[in-house]
């Protein structure tokens, strides 16, 4: 085991040059390497698989990837790529998991990341250093193992990789004689031929998954405990996501809300038209369902929608409604947990996926600890990372500063009554955010963060 001394500059402990661990070769994780170096800060990227790409490198030998075969994203290219390096123009409006994943390799070798990068590599733990800065130990799958010292520590380990299941589960689960698989472990549609299958969500893995076992199983169920607005791809002929940016996105969520919903009615009708439950929300004030083909499989009969599920019973499941369905296959699209393997509970957690953060990115009480892509927006996570990213890296090179740590807890709750006011209270609107608003705040952040560091205030004092 190898230790290094400490190097930290514009860290906690203040002496020399600031040296970063970066954790996670994902879409955040090489962002942050890009940042960092563009910066010409030193630091070192630790990523547990052998690829770029992190939850879109399909059959990820990391474990954490759920890509499914036929994967497609459900913004518009021109809404997920990075400003910095934008996506092919021969690219479609809404590309497949294999053609982002070719992306994300472009990027590390178009900015020359990929020697910085330690693959097959894990973070078992990061722990405070005394005298300041973070103990990082590592251990790669050769066997080698090791701790390393750094003054700062940029998390980017992803949030949709920590399967979570109904809580408690549903009666009758321990008997059921049928299979139960998470929707994180789905790939490819061979396993429902000739098979009655039940979906349990109402998000985007469960409509995706709904709509390719109607097109093989001898029956498909859609079970869900609360409605949801579906959006279909395009209206018209252009990506349903260009809707919402530009003079739209400034206007009141009450405007934005009442025009996005009147344009869904003349282009596919209400939900309850297909036989979905009514949404017990407006539209925009809870993460919105993407499919093209969801509502077609429902109008086709293809697709049967069904209540919550009450009881799982011998090789059946009962439904709230005392309907009784026999299934082989039951898919739980329950979402994930946000969780940090590497972090004591003591350093920091996120107890019911809530997170405490500063601009969504920085702990007030862990010094040079940030989180990278720990949000779900109304839009794509890649260009707001890429904007969290810089400003990190202005915070770590001592370009940028921090307010103090009260105020940093007053923006905080602050904006977690609004988010409280704006999102249906749920485990999955946690992280929300509004892409728009949310990409203006981060960047008047950074211009204030500027004005604290040439006041003369030092860097990373909290």
């Amino acid at each position: 085991m190898s230790v290094e001394p400490s190097t930290n500059g514009a860290g906690p402990d203040g002496g020399g040059a600031p040296r970063v661990c970066v954790i996670g070769a994902g879409s955040s994780g090489i962002t942050a390497c890009q940042s960092l170096k563009e910066r010409g800060v030193e630091y070192v990227c630790f990523e547990k698989g052998s690829w770029i790409g992190g939850n879109w490198k399909y059959d990820n030998d990391n474990g954490q990837s759920a890509a499914y075969k036929s994967l497609h994203i459900n913004t518009s290219r021109h809404m997920m790529e990075y400003a910095k390096f934008p996506m092919p123009e021969d690219f479609p409006d809404y590309p497949d998991h294999f053609q982002i994943a070719g992306y994300f390799e472009d990027y590390v070798d178009h900015f020359g990341l990929r020697d910085s990068i330690r693959f097959q590599t894990e973070v078992e733990s990061v722990v405070p250093a005394e005298g300041g800065g973070w103990n990082v130990t590592w251990t790669a799958r050769d066997g080698k193992s090791g701790t390393d010292h750094f003054s700062d520590v940029i998390v980017c380990n992803g949030h949709h990789w920590d399967k979570r299941w109904p809580e408690p589960a549903f009666p009758g689960s321990d008997g059921f004689t049928g299979v139960q698989m998470h929707a994180h472990d789905y790939r490819t549609p061979e396993i429902f031929e000739g098979k009655r299958v039940l979906v349990l969500g109402i998000g985007n893995s469960a409509t995706d998954i709904a709509v390719e076992s109607s097109r093989h199983a001898d029956a498909t169920f859609l079970a869900m405990r609360r409605g949801a607005w579906v959006l279909p791809k395009y209206i018209g002929s252009t990506p349903t996501d260009h809707h919402t940016t530009g003079l739209m996105a400034r206007a009141p969520i009450g405007l934005q809300s009442l025009g996005m919903s009147l344009m869904l009615r003349f282009a596919v009708g209400k939900p309850t038209d297909y036989g979905l439950p009514k949404p017990d929300h407006k539209l925009l004030h809870a993460h919105p369902t993407v499919s093209q083909d969801l509502y077609n499989r429902l109008g086709h009969g293809d697709i049967t929608v069904k209540p919550n599920v009450e009881r799982l019973d011998g090789d059946s499941v009962v439904f709230e409604d005392g309907s009784r369905e026999q299934i082989d296959i039951v898919v739980y699209c329950t979402g994930y947990k946000v969780t940090f393997p590497f972090l004591a509970p003591e350093v920091f957690s996120a107890q019911d996926n809530k997170v405490d953060l500063y601009q969504r990115v920085v702990p007030p009480d862990q010094p040079g600890l940030y989180f990278i892509g720990l949000i779900q927006p109304l839009g794509a996570i890649m260009p707001l990372a890429e904007v969290q990213c810089d400003w990190v890296a202005e915070l770590i090179d001592g370009e940028g500063a921090l307010p103090d740590r009260l105020e940093m807890y007053r923006e905080i709750a602050a904006n977690e009554a609004k988010m409280g006011r704006r999102f249906v209270k749920s485990k999955r609107h946690t992280v929300e955010v509004d892409f728009d608003p949310y990409m203006r705040e981060l960047k008047k952040e950074r211009a204030r963060s500027k004005e604290r560091a040439s006041s003369g205030r030092p860097a990373g004092v909290r």
